[in-house]
């Protein structure tokens, strides 16, 4: 069973930058293709981006892309987000996934997820 933890979110002015981490543990971390998803208040979760296991590869929603980037370290089974240039529109609960497939974008193809973490960001 894999076990996800995301941290680093919070309340940030638009323009700025907040990096999320998601530590995993439980299984072989660098197998998994990592995404992270979004909800906001009254919308479906959607994706944002997904990085491969060997961290080669990254896929983006057209919506951040530019803005965010993944990156991850397998040697502490961490995956990142870095979010620079936020909006308002970015605020969210952001979560991190864990997928043996290959860069999937869809959340049914994820097993794994992480409790979330509360992003705001002000105008």
């Amino acid at each position: 069973q894999v076990q996800l933890v995301e941290s680093g979110g919070g309340l940030v002015q638009a323009g700025g930058s907040l990096r999320l981490s998601c530590v995993a543990s439980g299984r072989t971390f660098s197998t998994y293709a990592m995404g992270w998803f979004r909800q906001s208040p009254g919308k479906e979760r959607e994706f944002v981006g997904v990085i491969s296991g060997s961290a080669l590869v990254t896929q983006y929603a057209d919506s951040v892309k530019g803005r965010f980037t993944l990156s991850r370290d397998n040697s502490v089974e961490t995956v990142y987000l870095q979010m620079t240039s936020l909006k308002p529109e970015d605020t969210a609960v952001y979560y991190c996934a864990g997928s043996g497939r290959l860069l999937p974008v869809n959340e049914s193809n994820y097993p794994h997820w992480g409790q979330g973490t509360q992003v705001t960001v002000s105008s």
